[in-house]
């Protein structure tokens, strides 16, 4: 399932994105507040983008993960992802990562809102969520931006660099009003 925005196109990862996929796990600023760490080597970021590929196969599906394009060039930009519930609850988590070279260029907002978008109108979720370190403050805009509303506090549960971090839960509701 791929998506486009106005400037972005999403496309499913596949085995051939692995060494593109290392690289960006690899950057430190990605990983400040991101709780896999940086990968050793190749091996280990197969490991981690192991699940989302085989879960291409399946039906209904529990995750997804997408390489971020810019249209105007094809250059690989980050990674954004989602993991629906599959439940009764109709739940949606999303989480995206832009390379630091682009940030501050509405990047983020632009697939924050796509993500939201395919959670309410493909898969018929009742809220999308988002987790976020509190010391985030570029990811905590974007979310308010996208009109998430901020839940809740989650104390010291993200393990980031043997620290245990705090985590700001955020949600949009499938009636709640938005402009996107």
């Amino acid at each position: 399932m791929n998506h486009i925005t106005n400037r972005l196109f999403l496309e499913e990862i596949s085995w051939d994105d692995l060494p593109l996929v290392h690289v960006l796990h690899s950057i430190p600023e990605l990983d400040e507040y991101n709780t896999l760490g940086i990968p050793k080597d190749l091996e280990e970021t197969k490991k981690v983008i192991q699940p989302a590929i085989d879960d291409q196969q399946k039906n209904p599906r529990s995750q997804f993960c997408w390489k971020i394009e810019l249209k105007s060039s094809g250059q690989v930009i980050g990674l954004a992802g989602m993991f629906p519930s599959n439940d009764r609850f109709r739940l949606g988590e999303i989480y995206y990562k832009i390379h630091p070279d682009f940030w501050g260029n509405g990047y983020a907002t632009e697939v924050a809102k796509a993500l939201v978008r395919f959670g309410f109108d493909e898969l018929k979720l009742h809220k999308v969520e988002a987790g976020v370190a509190t010391e985030n403050i570029r990811s905590v805009r974007v979310l308010e931006k996208i009109g998430m509303t901020r839940e809740g506090l989650r104390r010291k549960i993200l393990p980031i660099r043997g620290a245990w971090k705090d985590n700001y839960h955020y949600a949009i509701l499938e009636d709640d009003p938005r402009d996107y």
